[in-house]
């Protein structure tokens, strides 16, 4: 399988017919955007792949906008000529969202970055789609509030919201499902959209704006959000405990939530992990299941609590306490965790990741965690594992070369497995990812055909044409 080609690779699934841009529709994204529009090799490789073990697939052009006005503009331009429209951010996702599967136009948004408003009294921000959490946050850092989603990569704001996105956060702020007020969409036909007002909650008419939260640019392209704020905590304090074994992290964790304990965060990495780590960013950590714990709230709040969670993880055999409580500390002891992903990666030098995402209810979770090891025990492939825990979520990065047809095949059959497992246990084959490519064939089996047909009859109600993000999530 190639990795570095233009050429369309044969994916898992049978892929739609190839429709490219007619030279009209070029001539005019050119005339309008100059040096903004590109047919270069390098800019559509670029743009035709992402965190996700396919091969680029790549769009046939690529234009840069600045504004809801010029995304407009551009679906209005596609939809008259039926052609293709796929939305990028930073290319972060992980199951080939952004592969050109029908070739059409990439529509980058990178450029729109602007954050339009800052609220602190409604405790809100409206931004651009472009503007990066990290962005959003360093912009709020002399406001006492903060943005709370954080899904490891620096992705951009529309890209997590079209993915319905979470993270290390989810388990005391929610998903970015969760930190939405308002969107501003172009539909498939170049109309501008708003979803709701900026009032924190509404009883009026349907709700749009959870509709194209996790669509995936298959609805609509999103170009400005409102999203909610936090306040900083008074007292932070973050915590590393290891373990003999994976279960009684995973114990420790269940217990923790199940008793009412307010943890900010709650992450698991495996041994498999902590030593990738260790060799990428030259650190020492021990080489064992590893919980990172942070705890937030008044002093006298965390203080009980962490003594509670230590207690907790004394009884299911963790070890070795290390905390911290000042901003330095914490980023150091944290900076492992999200480093892991590219860490795994230098396990197996030219691999790529078939990365899971299954996540089931907390009462099960320790179960589906157990048939999981025993799986990845006769796979014979190196699995790294790391996991929101305390919201029953968990990742399997399973390293592949792609050159190597078995390999491709153990790690397909693998992950199938586990989202199959993950619905058997009352959950879902992705908790944060998205279904992009790779995961829509599991939606039958999680949702019902009843439930799919309704996804459906939206799709081709809001996009009869079939021109943005074709191939993806429903089949059309």
């Amino acid at each position: 399988m190639p990795t570095h080609s233009l050429d369309r690779p044969q994916a898992t699934q049978t892929l739609p017919t190839h429709r490219p841009p007619p030279p009209e529709l070029v001539s005019r994204l050119a005339a309008r955007f100059g040096d903004r529009f590109t047919t270069g090799e390098s800019d559509r490789l670029q743009h035709g792949r992402d965190e996700s073990h396919y091969a680029p697939q790549p769009p046939d052009a690529v234009v840069y906008v600045a504004d809801t006005e010029e995304v407009a503009w551009v679906v209005s331009l596609c939809a008259e000529y039926a052609t293709p429209l796929i939305a990028y951010g930073v290319g972060s996702s992980v199951e080939g969202h952004l592969l050109a599967v029908q070739g059409g136009i990439c529509l980058d948004l990178s450029r729109m970055d602007k954050i339009v408003a800052v609220r602190v009294d409604d405790m809100t921000a409206t931004v651009q789609a472009g503007v990066t959490r990290m962005a959003l946050n360093a912009e709020l850092s002399a406001t006492g509030m903060f943005f709370s989603v954080d899904p490891g990569a620096n992705a951009s704001i529309g890209g997590m919201i079209a993915t319905a996105a979470s993270g290390t956060n989810t388990v005391r702020y929610g998903t970015m499902r969760d930190n939405i007020v308002s969107l501003t969409v172009v539909t498939a036909s170049g109309q501008v959209i708003r979803t709701a007002r900026r009032a924190r909650k509404s009883s009026a008419g349907y709700n749009l704006t959870q509709l194209f939260c996790g669509s995936e640019g298959t609805l609509g392209i999103i170009t400005e959000a409102t999203v909610k704020l936090h306040p900083q905590p008074e007292y932070v304090a973050a915590a590393v405990v290891n373990f003999s074994d994976l279960g009684g992290a995973v114990r420790s964790v269940i217990q923790a939530v199940q008793a009412g304990v307010l943890l900010a965060r709650a992450e698991l990495i495996d041994a498999l992990s902590i030593q990738a780590i260790n060799a990428h960013s030259k650190t020492q950590l021990p080489a064992a299941p590893t919980l990172f714990l942070e705890f937030c709230g008044s002093r006298a709040m965390v203080d009980e609590q962490s003594s509670f969670v230590q207690d907790i993880t004394a009884q299911n055999g963790g070890s070795g306490f290390r905390w911290a409580t000042l901003q330095e500390e914490r980023s150091r002891l944290w900076t492992p965790r999200h480093h892991a992903y590219f860490a795994a990666l230098q396990l197996k030098p030219g691999c790529r990741s078939f990365t899971t995402d299954a996540c089931v209810p907390l009462s099960n979770l320790d179960a589906c965690f157990a048939e999981t090891l025993a799986d990845i025990e006769t796979l014979g492939l190196p699995v790294p594992i790391v996991g929101h825990v305390g919201d029953g979520n968990f990742h399997c990065l399973v390293l592949v070369d792609p050159g190597n047809p078995d390999e491709v095949a153990r790690a397909e059959a693998f992950s199938s497995r586990l989202a199959e497992r993950a619905v058997r246990f009352d959950g879902t084959s992705t908790g944060e990812h998205g279904v992009g490519l790779h995961k829509m064939k599991y939606l039958r089996q999680e949702h019902g055909e009843e439930t799919l047909g309704i996804m459906r009859a939206i799709k081709h109600a809001l996009d009869p044409a079939n021109i943005l993000n074709p191939g993806k999530v429903v089949s059309f």
